[in-house]
């Protein structure tokens, strides 16, 4: 099997190799469930906290910046399938140093996530059983969601399925309970009307840095669409798959955080100690006394973590496998046996476990600055997908205009506001003392790795 892609070869092309066991109700379920992170169930807390009831407001303006940046993926997802996704369209746009440094950047978010996911998962654990060591039932993680991925991809494909359905219920369900709770249709408790959301020190109870803190807390629970696309390379049909995920991708978003957002903040007051403590979710089910309701809750965020760990396994071995059969890294990650990457998903597990380490050895400094290293990763890999967008689409109108299923709203201009939108984010992150550091971070480690990949680059031009 050869591990090395000529010049020449499209990115595409690299994915003979693996298997197509994903079928179109675990796609879509990935692309229901990869919106619903432990970001929204637990970080979104601390959002409410800083904007107060202008959370939904940011929310709304991340949601629409979100929404921009899945359609382009998607439009060059559904002509191009790769389970290199986003790195592999930047290689095919802007030249391999850019696939290069989107793509081993975003595995190392993946990778660090896997970890704090399951730092998280095990902390909700041993609440439940005191006095079991944490560092065991992050092992225990690992190896069920090591050994499914490594396994074959329709078991990752399977727990997708049934973790997501968990967590579409349970917003379901709380956004039914809180609809009845606003309208005063829920017995034992009053309609709040809008106490909650003028009162407290008013809508903008911290003005408009209070709202900074929220659109920037907002942006980064969105982490985690992305994987419908690099999963989509693996399903049945490809291109069908990675259409349909995406056209849902609107309604979704507005359904599961901005209307979830505006029944918290409407049910509890937004300055209330559970909101961080607890989180939102536990803090509203509690005031509206349903009994059991916050610890059932803490169900469904474990398995929201868990189903974030699998879901990151994945992908960082997919970003991983692609990018090496694209010649962008060791050619023993590329190694495939069964349909699945084995070697590639071996090593974004240790990585992750090294994370973990990092987190009880060095918890005062190295473990900080990694998590600050892939603060804004993220918002690097959505300005490489609208240049990538802006790019590839006059190809694609120009070469194979059959290939554009999904298209781009009001192109370029949407493309150009959401690139607008990002550079604004950029700026805001600037001005906070706390975002600052993960700007500076995250800007040394990609300039780093796009050094790299124009070093790479430029020694195989000559070679």
């Amino acid at each position: 099997m050869q591990h090395s892609t000529t010049e020449s070869t499209p990115p595409e092309a690299a994915d003979v190799s693996l298997s197509h066991g994903l079928k179109q109700r675990h796609l879509s379920m990935i692309a229901l469930g990869g919106v619903i992170g432990a970001g929204l169930f637990v970080g979104s807390g601390a959002g409410i906290a800083a904007a107060g009831p202008s959370i939904v407001v940011a929310y709304v303006v991340s949601g629409l910046l979100v929404m921009l940046v899945m359609r382009m993926l998607g439009e060059m997802s559904a002509a191009y399938p790769s389970s290199g996704s986003f790195s592999a369209h930047a290689e095919r746009a802007i030249g391999p140093w850019a696939g290069f440094t989107a793509g081993w950047s975003f595995w190392v978010l993946l990778c660090t996530a896997v970890g704090l996911e399951g730092i998280g998962a095990a902390k909700i654990v041993t609440g439940w059983l005191p006095g079991t060591p944490e560092w065991a039932w992050v092992a225990l993680f690992m190896v069920v969601f090591c050994g499914a991925n490594l396994a074959a991809v329709k078991n990752f494909g399977e727990f997708e399925f049934w973790f997501a359905a968990l967590k579409v219920g349970a917003i379901a369900l709380f956004l039914v309970l809180g609809g009845l709770a606003i309208a005063g249709l829920l017995p034992g408790t009053d309609a709040p009307g809008t106490a909650h959301l003028t009162g407290e020190g008013g809508f903008l109870p911290n003005g408009t840095d209070g709202l900074i803190i929220g659109l920037l807390a907002s942006v980064f629970a969105y982490g985690g669409m992305e994987t419908v696309t690099i999963a989509a390379a693996e399903s049945e049909d490809p291109v069908s798959g990675v259409a349909r995920a995406v056209r849902t991708a609107m309604w979704r978003i507005a359904l599961f955080y901005i209307g979830s957002m505006a029944v918290v903040v409407t049910l509890v007051p937004w300055n209330s100690a559970a909101v961080v403590e607890d989180g939102p979710y536990v803090a509203t089910l509690d005031r509206l006394g349903i009994p059991g309701a916050g610890q059932l809750m803490n169900v469904v965020i474990l398995v929201a973590l868990l189903s974030a760990m699998n879901a990151n396994i994945y992908g960082s071995s997919r970003i991983a496998y692609s990018l090496v059969r694209r010649g962008q890294g060791p050619a023993a990650l590329g190694r495939v046996s069964g349909g699945v990457p084995r070697v590639a998903v071996l090593a974004s597990s240790v990585f992750g476990f090294v994370c973990v380490v990092l987190s009880y050895w060095r918890p005062d400094d190295v473990f900080p600055w990694l998590l600050n290293m892939i603060g804004a990763v993220i918002l690097v890999v959505w300005i490489f997908i609208a240049v990538s967008q802006l790019r590839l689409r006059r190809r694609l109108e120009r070469e194979t205009p059959q290939k554009l299923v999904v298209r781009m709203w009001a192109f370029p201009v949407l493309t150009w506001v959401a690139l607008a939108g990002m550079a604004a984010i950029f700026v805001l992150m600037a001005r906070e003392p706390e975002t600052r550091v993960q700007l500076y971070s995250t800007g040394g480690m990609t300039l780093l790795l796009a050094a790299a990949g124009y070093a790479w680059q430029r020694s195989r031009a000559r070679t």
